[in-house]
Parts: structure tokens; sequence; C-alpha cells
């Protein structure tokens, strides 16, 4: 075989260029290094001037003002002979007065903001700004990752492991306390899989409204921009990222804390969907506690009105264990009564089961297994009524359908799933073939539809 021999205009791709900057303590010097050792191990070459460089990071120190007026000298410099600067370092954490970045306020132009210790809000913020070289290994994998889902949604967990104690649950043993994902890499994740394709982000963990309790809420950065780990911030820019791509937000494993109440607003604005997914377990005060469980019926019945009148759309799914050991008849009847005026949409039931390890088997009272499982069926039978009932309030209205699924393009019709309904759990929309010959029914889109009727736990509708 004849290899040609290289002319003088075969130039080898330059490969992008980094300026790193590290000023003040020994701690910021050890991020620098682990910034540099990411950005080496990524294709990334560094650069000794401004001017040779791509792109500029700048590790600022904050301590004493000397030190503060030579990292704000030292951005100005990169500013001005390169253009393009990345900030860390502690500097980057200061808040004006006001609350807004002090860095950003002094230079509006730098690329990027984020505190210290902050290696991956600095990776994210290079590879928006500066795309990673090509690597013909790691390109092979998709940026959102390996998924077991339908292309056109996925699951994002928040956090792992739980605080609460239930006395029927072993989660904690098992995953331990819990332990929140650091904010920037949520949404870093969330927008790789919106820019994939994802048109439903379905929100999971063991307990959504306590995301950010083990950190306290410490705010990390995203996108150059300080954002504290809580639930409300995350929400809203999961919200706000999937806006742009017509994608939906679904929230699960919601834990009916007051901090909730600053969520449903959200929904009415129609950030994210009108839809929580609440485990409530049961409604009387005397079981909730012998289980352990957060808020009592009465708070469960106050609040889903509260968020009612806040967003009429409102869907609320829940699950309830029934037969608990020490369970009476009147507190079994009490959780059916719930059940009708709290009129929970969709509702999942268990009969209780010993599990090992769970501090609810030391407890008097265990009902016979024949009786649990008819408790449960009784519960299921009020469920499904009051589920049915307010299906049937939809019928006439227009719905906006993600279609699962459309063979022939849905010219026998299809099936997809509303606002109301997460996938595998709850009920389908079962949509008619269109009426108009161009109009064709895609897996992974949406489509508008008439709900002309309601079918046990599904509705019929009509594409438009």
């Amino acid at each position: 075989m004849n290899i040609p021999s290289p002319t003088s205009t075969d130039k080898p791709l330059r490969s992008s260029r980094i300026g790193m900057v590290s000023l003040g303590c020994p701690k910021a010097l050890t991020d620098s290094e682990l910034i540099l050792t990411q950005l080496s191990a990524e294709g990334y070459q560094t650069s000794k001037t401004f001017e040779g460089a791509d792109l500029v990071i700048v590790n600022t120190c904050g301590f004493i003002d000397d030190a503060v007026k030579e990292s704000l000298d030292t951005i100005g410099e990169a500013l001005a002979e390169n253009g393009r600067v990345i900030v860390t370092g502690c500097l980057g954490a200061k808040s004006a007065s006001d609350g807004r970045n002090w860095v950003r306020e002094i230079h509006p132009s730098v690329l990027a903001v984020t505190g210290p210790h902050a290696m991956q809000e600095v990776m994210d913020a290079v590879h928006t700004h500066l795309p990673r070289p090509h690597d013909p290994l790691m390109d092979l994998v998709p940026p959102a990752g390996i998924k077991l889902t339908p292309r056109h949604y996925a699951y994002l967990k928040i956090s792992e492991g739980c605080n609460h104690r239930c006395t029927f649950c072993i989660i904690p043993a098992l995953r331990g306390d819990l332990v929140s994902r650091p904010i920037g890499d949520v949404l870093k994740e969330a927008r790789a899989l919106f820019d994939s394709g994802v048109k439903e982000l379905l929100v999971i963990s063991q307990d959504t409204s306590a995301y950010g309790v083990d950190l306290q809420y410490r705010t990390g950065f995203w996108d150059g921009r300080p954002i504290k780990t809580r639930m409300l911030e995350l929400v809203r820019a999961l919200g706000e990222l999937a806006q742009p791509h017509g994608a939906w937000v679904r929230l699960h494993y919601v834990y009916p804390y007051p901090n909730v109440d600053e969520i449903v607003p959200l929904m009415a604005q129609g950030l994210v969907l009108p839809y929580l997914d609440v485990p409530m377990q049961h409604s009387h005060p005397d079981l909730l506690r012998q289980m352990k469980r957060p808020a009592s019926g009465e708070k469960h019945l106050e609040r889903i009105a509260r968020w009612r009148e806040i967003c009429p759309e409102l869907v609320v799914r829940s699950t309830f264990i029934v037969g608990f050991p020490g369970e009476t008849e009147a507190q079994f009847e009490h959780l059916l009564d719930f059940m009708r005026q709290a009129g929970i949409d969709r509702a999942g039931c268990f009969a209780y089961s010993p599990v090992e390890g769970a501090a609810a088997n030391a407890l008097p009272g265990l009902l016979p297994q024949a009786e649990r499982e008819a408790r449960r069926a009784r519960f299921m039978e009020v469920a499904e009524t009051v589920s049915v009932e307010r299906l049937q309030r939809r019928v006439g209205a227009t719905m906006q359908v993600l279609i699962d699924a459309a063979p022939a393009l849905g010219r026998k019709g299809g099936v997809g799933r509303s606002y109301a309904d997460a996938p595998e759990i709850d009920g389908i929309v079962r949509l008619l073939p269109p009426q108009k010959i161009s109009k064709q029914l895609r897996v992974g889109e949406f489509t508008r539809a008439r709900i002309v009727a309601a079918q046990g736990h599904d509705l019929i509708g009509q594409p438009i």
C-alpha cells in the first residue's frame, strides 16, 4: 500500500487551548490542579498566554482586599487580551447587597462565574463555550447517556436516600440518609436530555420535597449564576429549560411539606405540569403516627384544597397502605372518607405486608392476610369511583397529548397520555384515527385531542 507523504498543506488540527491563572491559597491551587487535570484528560491543551488561548479560566481569591483587587485586575486583563473568560474561586461566590453576583456586576462580559470547589461547574461552562475535542471512544456515547426508556421521556434522579424513618420501610437502611445531587449536575443532565429530544422529564427521588435539606440549601452555580440547592429553584430552572423545547416536567414522590405550596403557582403559570405524586399512605392521624409519617390527614385535606384553589387543573396521585398493624375498621373508613373528600385523581394501594428489618414488625395487631386483601379491594372500589368521576369532567375538553404509540403514523389511531397521566402508572388517552387525511401521529410528538369519552381509567380522544 502506498501512503502519501504529508505536504506543506497537511496541517494537524489544533486542539482547543485554555489559559489558566490560579490566585490565592494552596487550597485554590489544588482546585486549579483538578481543573487542569480534567481538561487534559478531555483533550484540551493549555496556553501560557492570554492571546494564545481560546478561553481563559481565572481562579480567584476573595479573602482580603489586596487579593480581591488582584483577582479583579487579572479578570480585567484577561478580558482585555482574550475576551473569553470563566471565573471561579472564592470571589466568584461573593454577592452584592441586592443578591446579584459581585464579579458580574464589575465584569458583566465574563462567560460564567462559579464559586470555589466547583470543578464540574467550571467544566460545564468550558463545554458550553469551547466544545470538548473529539474523542473517538467517548463520542460513541450519547450526551444524555444510555437510557432504557423510550426516546421521548426520561427519569431524572435528583437525590438518593431518605431522612424519614417510616416504620413500614427499610429504604434508609438500604440507601442511607438523603444525599442531594449538586444542582448544577442535575440541570446539566436535564439540558442534555432535552437537547437529545426528550419531551417529558420525570423528576424522581425518595423525597423530592426535601431536595437540598442535607446541604442546608447551599448555593450552587449553573450557567455562571448562583442558584440555591432547593426544590423551588430547581423546579423553576427545570421548567425554564423545558419551555424552549416544548417539553413537560413532571414531579414524583413529593411529600406534602409547606414548601410545596411554593411550587403550585409555577404549575398555574404553566412552567411545570400541574401534577403531584404525593405518597400519603393513610389519612387517620393515629395510623400516620404509628407509621411515623409527616403531617396528619386533616392537613392533607387542607393542603390539597389550597393547592386546587391556586391551580384548579392540578392532578393529585397518591399511594396508600391498608391493613397496617392495629388499623381498626373506623380508621379504615376514615381513609375511604378522605379519598372521597380529597378527590384523589389517581391512587395505588398496597395491602400491608411485613418487610424484614422494618420497625412495624414489632407492632401489635397484625390483621389476617385475608382481611388486609379485602380492605385493599374495598379501597380500590372507592378509588376507582372517585377517579372515574373526575375523568368524566374531561369529556368535551381539548387536551394536549404526548403520543406513545402510533402504528402506521396513526392512520388507525394511537395511544398517548395527557398531563394527568404518568407513564405506566396512570391511565392513557386512546386516540381515534384522525379525521383529516393529512393528519399524522408520530411517537414522541404532541397532538391536540378533543376528549369524546371516558372508559375506566382511560380517556378516548379525537385528534384535531
